[in-house]
């Protein structure tokens, strides 16, 4: 299986943040237009973008997401979005509108037939988002955490037809201190699908150490605040982990 690099995107107010462990009182802004930090990405080599709606992962509804359709629209490349898409609508105007692929995330705990909807209609194209802390799903921007494990949530939704997870350790996101390969593993193996690995990224070391793991399913790294502060050069990257 092949591995892709996923620049991410989090949007709030407009602006490219990151968080530190989903706090949204530990912001940094590393730039002021999602778009043109999208064009820097494709511009590397790009594939994929990797967005996510911080301020619509706490409204409940899309907020950013006419950033997300420009980047959609006028780039070169696949995006992928998360954060605040609770309904129908939301979904389908984001892939009606040239979004490759939509995360639902939070929905997969609240509304669990509604995903189920969603991957029976779209497929390929509904990422799920199960976001864990010490094992268990964490929802509601990680506000909450559930009883429910991430490796039961996600052998259920497999079982309904999700291809790809995008599994992140809170405990390791925006800390740089290396990603929890073997958690990532493990909800591959368990769930036979494509995972996507999310939080703690600090080194093409730590890229190379996921894709090991590629035939058990890893199927690629989303790399934010790594990139942002130049601990990884994308280019060279996407050149090494090719």
């Amino acid at each position: 299986m092949s591995f892709t690099i996923y620049p991410a995107i989090d949007m709030r107010g407009g602006k490219c943040v990151r968080l530190l462990q989903g706090d949204y009182n530990k912001e940094t802004v590393y730039g002021d237009s999602p778009f043109d930090m999208a064009k820097t990405f494709v511009e590397q080599g790009a594939e994929w973008i990797h967005m996510v709606d911080l301020d619509g992962a706490k409204a409940g509804s899309p907020v950013n997401d006419r950033f997300v359709l420009q980047v959609a629209q006028e780039l070169p490349a696949k995006v992928q979005i998360g954060g605040g898409i609770r309904t129908a609508e939301d979904v389908e105007r984001y892939l009606d509108n040239g979004v490759d692929r939509v995360i639902l995330g939070s929905a997969a705990i609240n509304d669990p037939e509604f995903v189920k909807s969603m991957l029976a209609k779209y497929g390929a194209k509904i990422a799920i988002g199960l976001d864990a802390k010490d094992g268990y799903v964490a929802t509601e921007g990680w506000v909450e955490t559930s009883t429910v494990k991430a490796t039961v949530l996600g052998k259920e939704l497999a079982d309904a037809g999700a291809e790809t997870f995008i599994f992140t350790d809170i405990a390791t996101d925006g800390m740089l201190s290396g990603p929890n390969v073997d958690a990532t593993v493990e909800l591959a193996r368990v769930t036979g699908a494509s995972v996507i690995a999310s939080g703690g990224v600090s080194s093409v070391d730590d890229l190379l150490a996921l894709r090991k793991f590629a035939d058990d399913g890893v199927s690629g790294s989303i790399v934010g605040k790594a990139i942002y502060t130049e601990k990884i050069n994308l280019a060279c990257a996407l050149e090494e982990v090719k």
